[in-house]
């Protein structure tokens, strides 16, 4: 029996897999001491009953021919089996729903943007955005759909999102036949594969994942694939077979897949982290062995460096590379990349501009480090403050940007200058100068009041300040500082002469030493949400560096030297957008209404809610019997560790027999690799959901896969069938119990009421129907749709307004035993507290034959999850509500006829006797003849 450790145990790295039974003699003929480790070595390899032999049998399982992870014709169609049943998982009605759910709002609209070709800013890298757009294209997408909202119907623009759907479901379905071949890999038993590749076919949240427009299936399916190579390589590593063929092909297969897997997603960056955790320990291994010379270890430092670093550092790259070529126009993503980044996308270049600026020249001037825009003021006042001009930063090129460089040397300057006339004169650091707005005739103005937005005592506020011939004030003037460094190629006189595109420069107000400045502050709606601008007196460096884009002067000849933005390089590119999409990914910490903390998914607290429509829902929740299952041997295999250690200190040696320390060290690799894609979102602050421990679930459930293999290990084949497929049964009846939040199927109240078994499960079970017969039902026609041809018989839509309406809404004030109402009948209201005076005259109403129905005006249940539901209540404007028909039609001939007021009783639907007060011509001659005598009696 085969009991070699999968992952690190290795025998002789000479061809024969064999392990000498005597030990070997030094060339001098001195013998040779064996180490601790090659002892250790050489005991687990031949195990308890000598040394290995060449057939491969799990423990406890059935024998398997051939070398780990070779399969035979019964396993082939066994797996093919399991295949077809995660089709059906995967595929069944994968056009539903037939409109945007959650997610899809941002990566179907990637796809939109990358068939235009215009460039857009992601945090994610761009593999599975590509191989989504790739579908769109297959399925003929032209790009002129904006997946902008969720529920926005994807049939009537004729979308192919089913193609779409179909690419990320194809990858989830790929993950079932991963499954069963590394638990094969694994040295497992064969009904251990089938298990396990049937738990990831019924798991929901996989499911739902996998069947929208969504990355996380290309990331799961992309680390499953890493793992499977993984652990092949590492059995033929093990098994003393370096350097050959199948090492190589596995060895390089494992750095294209960790390539692909940090190409789609950074959570990636965990699965290379679990890889090298293994490298490292098998190199650790090596230099341990006394066998392995320093020369073949470089070697296997050297082919591991180059497949694990290198290839899949080329991969993500190229990826790039791809992303670069496709989006090559301006779009909406611009803003949050350098001008020299933007002037590589067509619609952003520019014409070259003089270099040397000089007094008097217009010039347009840019932000370097928040890619705000140019310094701008336009002709609208703060609010506040000194309620004079307002100057921002506006991203976009405007007449508002313009802006003339004036000599403020000259304390009693003239209003204006002839430009024309005067000599070049050029602006050298510790100029002072003045800004004037060629617009607005308004000057850069700063003074000691506190900024609108951000009011703190050492920042001062900036205005455009001035008028038609007036010179100016000391509060217009500011030095110029040129910084250092320069920008693009190197020029030595940019770092004391202001140069258009190469000198960075500060501006210091002459009067109170504060610099012009801005920073990620939006200013409100009255300034139109552009970015702050202030003068600050301790500023970052970078926030207050500033630069001239464009340049002209009437003076400078045409043949003056010009410059334009240098083109960045491709690994230019590639830097700054990874730096990018890093501060973008690291800022988004706004809380969102279905956002989780990790300590909440091995639990499954919580799931999310996509999509409702139509008394349907998508709720992304995870299959409870499997995720329950694998968090349980994630604790179960950590605590018989920690006997073990125990006992070890007590001198007992379970970790000596061959069968535990073949399965400790199989759990050990699968619990590292569950942590590493588990433990390090404790340290995020971003925004983080229940679909960010997917990587991690698979883990748990091969962690789970192996308990159960060690279990059974010690019984019969059959009876761990049966085992198996008691599990089995409990993972499909769960599967099926939820499915309809997975596939937007038809679902009652009353079983969703009992589908939530912990009370932080917050789909909402009034958005569904109250038995299933209602889902059968004519649906009524939006108005929208209703074509001339299309005439809907009025009674299907009458009983289907009637059947579609929930429940109402109870009282809080109404007695709890109020016995159910008929639900033709309108329930009744909180009393008034005046009461209604009683009379005995009878009113007869209407025939009840006559009274029209009402029309539902409704509201159609929405996107938001969790929405009140919708009941058949009228707004309540005060007074008696007791639901009653308020369009009923009644005889208004009819002078006698009832009406409804405000306060009083309601009108239900039939006859109701309504008390009213009428008195005869007698009765009120008795009344006022009583009255009289009373007052004649008092005045007595």
């Amino acid at each position: 029996m085969s009991q070699s450790n999968p992952l690190t145990r290795r025998n002789p790295l000479s061809a024969p897999v064999s392990v000498p039974t005597t030990h070997p003699v030094h060339a001098q003929g001195k013998p040779f001491v064996e180490s601790d480790a090659d002892t250790k070595l050489r005991s687990h390899l031949e195990g308890p009953t000598g040394p290995p032999s060449n057939t491969n049998t799990a423990f406890g399982g059935k024998r398997r021919g051939g070398s780990a992870g070779k399969l035979g014709k019964r396993e082939y169609a066994i797996l093919g089996a399991i295949t077809l049943v995660g089709w059906w998982t995967r595929m069944y009605r994968l056009g539903r729903p037939d409109s945007v759910v959650f997610d899809e709002v941002h990566f179907g609209g990637f796809a939109t943007k990358y068939l235009k070709r215009r460039f857009f800013m992601d945090v994610h890298p761009p593999l599975a955005k590509l191989l989504i757009t790739l579908s769109a294209w297959i399925g003929g997408f032209d790009g002129n759909f904006d997946f902008k909202d969720i529920g926005k119907d994807y049939i009537e623009p004729g979308v192919p999102y089913i193609t779409m759907r179909f690419f990320p479901a194809l990858l989830g379905l790929a993950l079932i036949p991963l499954t069963f071949l590394t638990i094969i890999s694994l040295r497992l038993s064969l009904a251990t594969a089938i298990l396990g590749s049937l738990l990831i076919a019924f798991e929901n949240a996989l499911i739902t994942q996998s069947r929208l427009i969504l990355l996380d299936s290309f990331l799961v399916f992309f680390t499953g694939l890493t793992t499977l190579f993984w652990v092949r390589f590492s059995n033929h590593d093990s098994e003393g077979r370096a350097f050959t063929r199948p090492w190589w092909f596995n060895l390089t297969l494992t750095g294209l897949s960790l390539g692909a897997v940090v190409s789609c997603k950074w959570v990636g960056l965990f699965t290379i982290a679990m890889v090298g955790f293994g490298t490292l320990r098998q190199l650790w291994l090596l230099l341990g062995n006394l066998k392995v010379t320093p020369r073949q270890w470089i070697r296997h430092f050297a082919a591991r460096g180059l497949c694990l670093i290198v290839v899949p550092l080329t991969f993500y790259m190229l990826m790039f590379r791809i992303h670069f070529w496709i989006l090559n126009e301006s779009g909406d993503g611009d803003g949050f990349m350098s001008s020299e980044f933007q002037h590589t996308l067509q619609g952003h270049g520019m014409e070259d501009t003089f270099a040397d600026v000089s007094l008097g020249s217009k010039v347009s001037i840019r932000h370097v480090n928040t890619q705000g825009g140019y310094l701008h003021s336009h002709n609208h006042a703060y609010p506040g403050g000194s309620k004079q001009q307002q100057i921002t930063l506006y991203p976009h090129r405007d007449d508002n940007n313009v802006w003339r460089i004036v000599n403020a040397s000259a304390p009693d300057g003239p209003a204006s200058y002839p430009w024309d006339d005067l000599p070049t004169e050029w602006v050298l650091t510790g100029t002072k100068i003045r800004l004037e707005h060629l617009i607005t005739e308004k000057r850069l103005h700063s003074h000691d009041v506190r900024p609108p937005v951000s009011e703190v005592d050492f920042q001062n506020e900036v205005s455009g300040y001035g008028f038609p011939g007036f010179a100016g004030d000391a509060n217009d003037d500011f030095v110029v500082e040129i910084a250092h460094r320069t920008r693009g190629r190197r020029d030595r006189t940019a770092r004391h002469r202001l140069k258009a595109l190469r000198s960075q420069f500060r501006l210091r107000h002459a009067l109170t030493g504060c610099y012009l400045f801005s920073h990620k502050v939006k200013l409100p709606d009255w300034g139109f949400e552009q970015q702050e601008v202030t003068c600050n007196k301790n500023p970052t460096w970078e926030n207050s560096l500033w630069y001239i884009e464009t340049n002209e002067h009437t003076q400078l000849p045409f043949d003056a030297e010009k410059v334009n933005y240098e083109k960045p390089s491709f690994f230019d590119k590639f830097s700054e957008l990874n730096a990018v999409m890093w501060r973008t990914n690291a800022g988004l910490t706004e809380r969102h209404a279905y956002d989780s903390r990790p300590q909440s998914w091995p639990v499954l607290r919580r799931g999310i809610n996509f999509w409702v429509q139509n008394h349907r829902q998508v709720y992304l929740l995870g299959n409870p019997m499997i995720w329950w299952s694998s968090t349980l041997a994630i604790v179960a295999y950590l605590g018989i560790r920690g006997l073990m250690v125990l006992r070890a200190k007590r001198g007992y040696r379970d970790l000596h027999q061959p069968k535990i320390a073949f399965y400790d060290e199989v759990c050990a690799y699968l619990v590292i690799s569950w942590a590493l894609h588990y433990l390090p979102f404790f340290l995020m602050q971003r925004q983080l959901f229940l679909h960010h421990y997917l990587p991690a679930l698979y883990f748990a459930v091969l962690l789970f896969c192996t308990v159960f293999d060690y279990i059974t290990s010690t019984i019969r084949p059959r009876t761990r069938i049966q085992v198996a497929a008691v599990i089995m049964v409990l993972a499909v009846w769960s599967w099926n119990h939820w499915s309809p939040l997975a596939y937007a199927g038809p679902w009652t109240k009353g079983q969703c009421e009992n589908g939530k078994w912990l009370k932080t499960w917050d789909f909402s079970c009034n958005d569904f129907h109250e038995d299933l017969g209602m889902y059968k039902a004519i649906p009524a026609v939006p108005s929208s749709k209703i074509g001339g041809d299309v005439v809907p018989d009025g009674d299907a839509i009458t009983t289907t307004f009637v059947e579609e309406a929930p429940e109402p809404i109870h009282n809080a004030f109404e007695a709890v035993d109020v016995p159910a109402e008929d639900k033709t009948v309108a329930p009744v209201g909180p009393q008034n507290e005046v009461q209604m005076q009683e009379s005995t005259i009878e009113v007869p109403l209407d025939a009840e034959g006559d009274v029209g129905k009402a029309e539902d005006t409704r509201a159609p249940v929405g996107n938001d999850a969790g929405a009140p539901a919708v009941t058949d209540k009228e707004v309540d404007e005060g007074g008696w509500h007791g639901g009653a028909d308020e369009d009923m039609k009644h005889d208004h001939d009819d002078p006698e006829a009832v009406k409804t007021q405000p306060g009083d009783a309601p009108i239900g639907v039939g006859k109701v006797e309504v008390p009213e007060i009428r008195l005869d011509e007698e009765e009120k001659d008795r009344l006022i003849d009583d009255l009289l005598k009373h007052d004649e009696q008092d005045n007595q």
